[in-house]
């Protein structure tokens, strides 16, 4: 008989703890119940909406060009963006200024906005553009608070290919050339290369 209501004892703590532990579990874990038993249902919870896209799938840029103009990325949607981030010491970059010229002069589909990332006057950089002349906007990037929508440049030259719908379609670490830029356009489904010359 004691050793009845030992075991007794015993079978009403592990009740006691089992069903302790249970209430401890996460609502999320599945509900169980004996055979037989029906468990109350629990409220869906709604479903969660999908968080907004990152800055970086759509980045926003606006920034005062050499000529006091205000370029706001947003406003050229339905254009391909080269967005170059370059400097006057970066012998790359100048090679490259020259073909990025012509490619934003000769193509309605694509413009293109230089982004001189470097410490240096504005009168200082119209001396330079003197010398080295383009057809797209320039502007200086404070080096301190480059654009927050893109990266920091690690190295010189950095360009960003913006589709048409503000998605960033391709990022170039390095001199990138208009053949590539329009390759990755006709990889996009726009203009092919060789029917691309708009004049």
């Amino acid at each position: 008989m004691r050793i009845a209501r030992v075991a007794r004892i015993v079978a009403t703590a592990l009740l006691i703890s089992a069903v302790a532990s249970a209430c401890q579990k996460s609502a999320d874990a599945p509900q169980t119940a004996a055979p037989g038993a029906t468990v109350p249902a629990t409220p869906a919870a709604p479903a969660a909406t999908p968080p907004p896209a990152a800055d970086a799938a759509t980045p926003a840029l606006e920034i005062t060009t050499l000529d006091g103009s205000r370029y706001d990325l947003k406003a050229h949607r339905g254009k391909w963006v080269v967005v170059n981030f370059w400097a006057t010491w970066c012998a790359p970059c100048l090679k490259e200024m020259p073909e990025l010229s012509a490619l934003d002069a000769m193509h309605e589909h694509i413009e293109v906005i230089g982004l001189a990332y470097e410490d240096i006057e504005v009168a200082a950089m119209n001396d330079f553009l003197q010398q080295h002349p383009v057809v797209y906007p320039i502007a200086i990037v404070d080096t301190y608070a480059p654009p927050a929508d893109f990266d920091t440049p690690r190295g010189l030259p950095m360009t960003y290919l913006i589709a048409p719908d503000g998605t960033v379609a391709k990022k170039v670490l390095g001199p990138v050339t208009a053949r590539d830029i329009e390759s990755v356009i006709a990889a996009a489904g726009g203009p092919k290369i060789d029917q691309a010359s708009e004049g």
